[in-house]
């Protein structure tokens, strides 16, 4: 196979540089391209490429901007590559990961992969709290991705590869953001096409987020899930609700102080002490343990405030999603 990295870049410079760095010291034997689409940033890189161009096979283009997807995609129609992986600027590739790749594909091929993400010691203890919040089992991300099966995985485009056959015969991805990884699965899904999770393709997401653009995030990630169970409802699962049902049902808590039943709020504060035991232990600090209470808190609040906002637009008012929701939609 010969693969090619399409990385989307806006305004992040210094990101970029740890990337193309990490992307040097891959232990991968065979060669491979890097694609870097600039869009349309203000503070571009195109110096760190420079820096690059004599250690990897490496090709720059600014183009305006229209939003991570669809540059995704310019990349992919301007690479040469047959296969196309895709990450994010804030990730660092341990040095196997594209061997790893590789050797999962040989093994048993698909048209589009995903893997997940890890953490590096020393990522700030906001980073590590989001991490925790984002991938622990005890949390929304953790719980997701554990109802996926691995041969029935929906890739997150942080970390993900696709052939450019399925590319093609899907068009890449849509114009919605977030939303556009797994809008971009189930329509290959219904093309014929497989997915699959590899565990061993790991990256190191070092997102680089304070906690009101963490907020943002994901009740952005929650307007977007009732749009994508709108579009393919054969694909709604229980779990996407708990997010809103952990928001209702602490609402419900609370009110019901004034009944002096309280042990519904009792339950709230026992798992808020086991999210703070178990970021403690995993991250070896009590101080992460800490924050992750509020990373884990916002992204509960975040994404079911957004996603009951969003179902009641899209569900009960009839609102077309672009007419609900424009500022999910880049135009392109």
């Amino acid at each position: 196979m010969n693969f090619s990295f399409i990385i989307p870049v806006y305004n992040r410079p210094d990101e970029i540089e740890e990337l193309l760095e990490s992307l040097t010291k891959q232990t991968y034997k065979q060669s491979f391209s890097v694609v870097i689409v600039e869009d349309g940033s203000t503070i571009p890189c195109e110096h760190i490429v420079d820096k690059y161009k004599n250690k990897l096979s490496i090709t720059y283009y600014l183009k305006y901007n229209s939003g991570p997807g669809d540059s995704r995609n310019f990349g992919m129609t301007q690479s040469k590559g047959d296969y196309f992986l895709i990450l994010d600027s804030d990730c660092i590739l341990p040095e196997q990961y594209l061997t790893e790749v590789s050797k999962s594909l040989t093994e048993r091929y698909v048209d589009c992969f995903g893997g997940p993400d890890a953490m590096l010691p020393n990522f700030s203890a906001v980073q590590k709290a989001i991490n925790f919040s984002m991938t622990s089992v005890l949390t929304t991300g953790g719980i997701r991705g554990a109802s996926e099966k691995i041969e029935k995985f929906q890739p997150r485009s942080f970390n993900m590869g696709i052939s450019k056959k399925a590319f093609e015969a899907s068009k890449g991805f849509s114009n919605i953001h977030p939303g556009e990884d797994p809008d971009l699965s189930i329509r290959l899904w219904k093309l014929g096409f497989q997915t699959k999770l590899i565990p061993s393709a790991f990256v190191y997401h070092k997102r680089r987020i304070d906690w009101e653009k963490f907020y943002i995030q994901v009740n952005k990630f929650g307007k977007a899930r009732p749009i994508l169970n709108h579009w393919y409802p054969e694909y709604i699962k229980p779990t996407f609700f708990l997010p809103a049902l952990f928001v209702l049902l602490f609402v419900v808590g609370v009110i019901s102080l004034v009944f002096v039943f309280d042990w519904i709020l009792k339950l709230y504060f026992a798992y808020t002490i086991v999210i703070f035991l178990v970021s403690s232990y995993q991250n070896k600090n009590i101080y992460v343990g800490y924050l992750s209470i509020i990373a884990v808190w916002k992204q509960f609040f975040g994404y079911g405030l957004g996603f009951m906002e969003s179902f009641f637009k899209i569900n009960i008012l009839k609102k077309k999603p672009q007419e609900a929701f424009p500022e999910l939609f880049f135009k392109v």
